[in-house]
């Protein structure tokens, strides 16, 4: 058996996975989201380990033989190297306060090609540098060599081991904006840049392979396997390993990732590049967009709206007509994400009559998820790497008629797998792969197809109307 421990966001789950591939246990513990001040998002790195032992509590662990890790990226924090003990709060991957520091920067368009990510607050180097400019007692300890940096797989490792090991893996080191995609190492230049000092970095190892072994934690000795960014995981986890190889997550938002072989693409259409994984030494690159709001939308059909009362309403709700009506909702409720990167547009809804009906808005919701996911790909096609089809997971992902729209709007076959918690999965099949469980061959194997949604119609028209409808709610947005 493996141990899979998904650090997510809101909460951490811990699964045991089988040599089948199939998931025979599931713990699952939330942590609290802390909310400072407006733009601010922090956690407790203690409450996050806290929830790590929670979850991973409820299972059974006898058979336990290696652990994955996966976590969500860019959150950064600092701790104490001999204690562990967390120095500040961590700033979160959603949090906004760095955008004033990155505009004091003296940047240039380097950053992006050498790490493949635009200058944003998102990215883990801004925070690091607020850290360094607004609690100087705490960084004192970092440049002292007292205190170290890293993201939550690094502080992971480092309470399963015992302190013993400071290091992360290359999907997770190409977050941070001070890694070198290219040259698969720390940027010299980058960290100069933000002023932070390496010596206080992780070592960046194989996603697969012996990380560390634990110690003291629920009695288990065993290797420390697989690690890897939770959407980089969610890829490997649905066995997209070939070029061309794509994934799409419908969660709150959808995050889109396309396998791009050892070809590190960077283009400025709205899109990152990012490390996929690094296998032996070789590193996979993937090109990736993040779309805000996708499931989100449908929580606000049902929380704010209230014309459903739970989101698994919405299919039913939407197939009590043929189509939107000439409705058309853009769902930028938190501003527009990739290829866009419009944080000051807000949501707007379009031909609105006197006949719209609650099915009408249902399925112009359905159909703004699936138009989103298109202009992410239609802005991949510009690398020229081709899709031929697309394998899905999240809550959304069980909505059939929103994955009929996607095969249509994409005329490629959309797959769903039998199991769609691909992200824990994903850490479960490095640490099978990286302590000889399994090859490549074997999980792709035991990645297996559930459904298999073949396009039936073109809906170009409605992806123009669509088109031109985004182009004014960014109008709208001034």
């Amino acid at each position: 058996m493996i141990l899979a421990i998904d650090a997510g966001t809101t909460g951490v789950t811990a699964l045991v996975v089988d040599l089948s591939g199939k998931i025979i246990q599931r713990g699952y513990s939330e942590f609290p989201q802390h909310y400072p001040q407006l733009g601010w998002v922090e956690h407790d790195l203690d409450e996050i380990w806290q929830a790590t032992v929670s979850s991973v509590a409820k299972l059974d662990l006898k058979n336990i033989t290696a652990i994955g890790i996966t976590n969500q990226r860019e959150t950064v924090g600092v701790w104490d190297q001999k204690n562990l003990k967390p120095l500040c709060p961590a700033i979160v991957w959603q949090d906004r306060r760095t955008a004033k520091i990155l505009e004091e920067l003296d940047a240039t368009s380097s950053v992006q090609q050498l790490t493949g990510l635009p200058l944003d607050p998102y990215f883990s180097a801004s925070k690091l540098r607020w850290i360094a400019k607004n609690n100087p007692d705490v960084w004192a300890q970092v440049k002292s060599g007292s205190a170290v940096i890293g993201t939550i797989d690094t502080f992971l490792i480092a309470k399963l081991t015992g302190g013993k090991v400071h290091a992360t893996d290359a999907s997770n080191a190409s977050r941070t904006q001070l890694f070198d995609i290219h040259q698969g190492s720390y940027s010299e230049e980058l960290l100069d840049l933000f002023e932070i000092p390496k010596t206080a970095l992780a070592e960046v190892v194989d996603s697969s392979g012996l990380v560390g072994t634990t110690e003291d934690f629920f009695n288990l000795n065993v290797p420390i396997a697989g690690v890897a960014g939770d959407q980089q995981a969610a890829l490997f986890g649905q066995a997209q390993f070939m070029v061309g190889g794509a994934k799409c997550t419908y969660g709150t938002g959808a995050f889109i990732l396309q396998n791009t072989g050892d070809q590190a693409i960077v283009l400025d259409n709205g899109l990152i590049t990012t490390i996929a994984w690094q296998l032996n030494g070789k590193l996979t690159y993937a090109n990736e967009g993040s779309v805000f709001v996708s499931g989100a939308a449908v929580q606000w059909l049902r929380d704010e709206l209230k014309i459903i009362e739970t989101s698994a309403e919405i299919e039913e709700l939407a197939l009590t007509v043929s189509d939107s009506g000439g409705v058309v909702f853009v769902p930028a409720l938190t501003g527009l994400g990739a290829p866009y990167w419009i944080p000051d547009a807000r949501g707007t809804v379009f031909g609105l009559t006197r006949g719209t009906k609650r099915g009408h808005l249902a399925r112009a919701t359905l159909d703004a998820l699936a138009f989103q996911v298109r202009d992410v790909f239609d802005a991949m096609s510009e690398t020229g790497v081709k899709l031929t089809s697309l394998r899905v997971d999240g809550g959304a992902s069980a909505n059939n008629l929103l994955m009929q729209i996607q095969a249509d709007l994409l005329q490629i076959p959309i797959e769903r797998p039998a199991q769609v918690e691909s992200t824990a999965l994903g850490a479960a099949y490095l640490a099978g792969l990286g302590t000889g469980l399994w090859s490549t061959e074997d999980l792709e194997a035991i990645s297996t197809v559930e459904n298999r949604f073949e396009p039936k119609e073109r809906l170009e028209a409605q992806y123009r109307r669509w088109q031109k409808a985004v182009s004014a709610t960014i109008d709208f947005a001034g």
